[in-house]
């Protein structure tokens, strides 16, 4: 995922459906000097864990 949209959906006041390798996850902040991402899991949200954007992706229309 571009860091760009990252940062579209953490702002956006609609719940986008993003996946981790097919893991629903929540994006909670964006590192654009590491192109990273700090997420955690929709059903562990005490789970955080920092990963590439490229392995985020946007589900749904």
């Amino acid at each position: 995922m571009d860091h760009k949209r990252a940062k579209e959906i953490i702002e956006s006041p609609n719940m986008i459906n993003v996946s981790y390798h097919g893991f629903p996850v929540y994006i909670e902040e964006v590192d654009d000097g590491t192109q990273t991402a700090v997420i955690f899991p929709l059903d562990e949200m005490d789970h955080q864990q920092k990963v590439d954007l490229e392995g985020l992706i946007e589900e749904g229309p």
